[in-house]
């Protein structure tokens, strides 16, 4: 769906390949009440900040909660609608709105189905080298076993 896509750039014409990369609490990275996703957009790092009173406003609209799968999807979403608007690609991060999270979320579900059918993140393909991953799980050591 939305954790690996390409959408065109409105004013370019450019293709923009689209990576989810990771999920981080901003709380703790940047003292903000958000939920950063993370994508890489051909290669390049972009964030996208979804306030977290938007999973307090979901549970409250129908007792459901925005889980970390549909968080990435419907941001992933948000970022392809930027993009082929005509975003400003020169930016690093990009803001949500509690509406706009509220309303991703629920296309994201309609085109989905369900939230077990979303893709599980991270997409690891399994023949994959560690080496080629793109991030490291806290306590792995820096180099491969076979290396040293």
């Amino acid at each position: 769906m939305y954790e690996d896509f390409v959408a065109t750039d409105r004013w370019t014409g450019e293709p923009q390949h689209c990576v989810w990369k990771g999920t981080v609490v901003a709380i703790a990275t940047r003292h903000a009440d958000a939920t950063d996703i993370r994508f890489a957009v051909n290669g390049r790092p972009l964030w996208i900040a979804m306030p977290n009173q938007a999973w307090v406003e979901q549970k409250q609209l129908n007792g459901k909660v925005i889980t970390d799968y549909l968080a990435a999807q419907a941001a992933g979403l948000f970022l392809k609608k930027s993009i082929e608007n005509g975003y400003d690609n020169g930016r690093e991060m990009y803001t949500m709105t509690v509406e706009e999270v509220l309303e991703c979320t629920e296309t994201v579900l309609q085109e989905a189905g369900r939230t077990d059918k979303l893709p599980q993140l991270p997409v690891v393909n399994s023949d994959a080298h560690p080496s080629e991953l793109d991030f490291k799980l806290p306590g792995e050591p820096h180099t491969l076993a076979t290396e040293i």
